[in-house]
């Protein structure tokens, strides 16, 4: 139920119609900051929005979806309006409930999962709740291997919401979070979702794609041992007013700091900012990103 169109001003938009057609492999995927319901947003608040929230995934239907900031209270809202809608994730202060979630959720007639887990940004990332790199709120990154029921080419998918505050916090969580997926059991390819907090030129970011080395890196002038691709750049390299944080304004000159990298092999067939909203209420002060992949066929089961 996706159509992708670049419009005047190189806007980039996402708008609900037919859906196109495509090969039973191919993958749409959505990054999604959906703002903590207990923020005290007045007329923005998550019992007045999550209607608008809940419609964005309705309508655009992805296969899989990164969410950031979701408490559990929300996950339970989105999941009882969209069963078909499984979920995997904890939360980022106990690992089980308490906490904002980086959580995925999958269409449970599309795909399988194989394996999944969460992992904390910090020097010791299987402590629940841990903070060691000067952020002040915990951040955590959930994955999962899933298998398509249709084509069987496993993938990963990593989900993260990186720090708002500490640029070291930032560069030290995209190293780990490169190691882990350099160490992941399988070579199936690999999606990265997330709320980076970091424009296109932050040094957190140009590490994950392999354009620059960071302190935070043991190994002295190694960029990211997997150099990623950013899907929407891949297609609109000349587009502006991309910005993905808006503060419930619709404002898109910002920087884009919302992202979907894939790993070079998987084809974007697609990409775009989903400017969705009613009037000028919003589902949530980030705009989601979304994706339409092909998947590289490297399966190993």
């Amino acid at each position: 139920m996706l159509l992708l169109t670049l419009s005047l001003g190189s806007q980039v938009h996402a708008s609900a119609t037919a859906e196109p057609a495509r090969d039973k492999a191919d993958l749409l995927v959505m990054t999604f900051n959906i703002r903590y319901g207990t923020a005290d947003d007045g007329e923005n608040n998550w019992d007045k929005r999550k209607d608008l929230a809940v419609d964005v995934l309705r309508r655009h239907h992805p296969d899989v979806v990164g969410l950031q900031e979701a408490l559990r209270s929300q996950l339970d809202d989105i999941r009882a309006a969209l069963p078909e809608y499984g979920e995997l994730g904890v939360g980022r202060d106990d690992g089980k409930t308490k906490g904002e979630y980086s959580a995925i959720l999958y269409r449970k007639d599309r795909l399988d999962v194989n394996d999944s887990g969460t992992f904390w940004l910090s020097d010791t990332p299987e402590v629940p709740g841990s903070t060691t790199w000067g952020n002040q709120i915990t951040r955590i990154c959930t994955w999962g291997r899933f298998v398509p029921k249709s084509s069987g080419r496993a993938f990963y998918l990593f989900n993260t919401h990186l720090d708002h505050q500490s640029q070291p916090s930032r560069e030290k969580s995209v190293v780990l979070l490169s190691r882990r997926i350099a160490a992941r059991s399988h070579p199936d390819p690999v999606i990265v979702t997330g709320d980076f907090n970091a424009g296109e030129s932050n040094p957190a970011v140009r590490y994950l794609k392999g354009q620059m080395s960071l302190p935070a890196d043991a190994n002295s002038g190694a960029v990211s041992p997997e150099a990623f691709v950013d899907t929407f750049r891949l297609l609109h390299p000349e587009a502006t007013d991309v910005g993905t944080f808006h503060s419930f304004t619709g404002e898109r000159t910002r920087e884009k700091i919302d992202y979907i990298f894939v790993l070079p092999g998987t084809k974007v067939l697609q990409a775009a900012i989903v400017h969705d909203g009613r009037g000028e209420r919003y589902p949530s002060d980030h705009f989601p990103v979304m994706a339409l992949l092909r998947l590289a066929d490297r399966t190993q089961n």
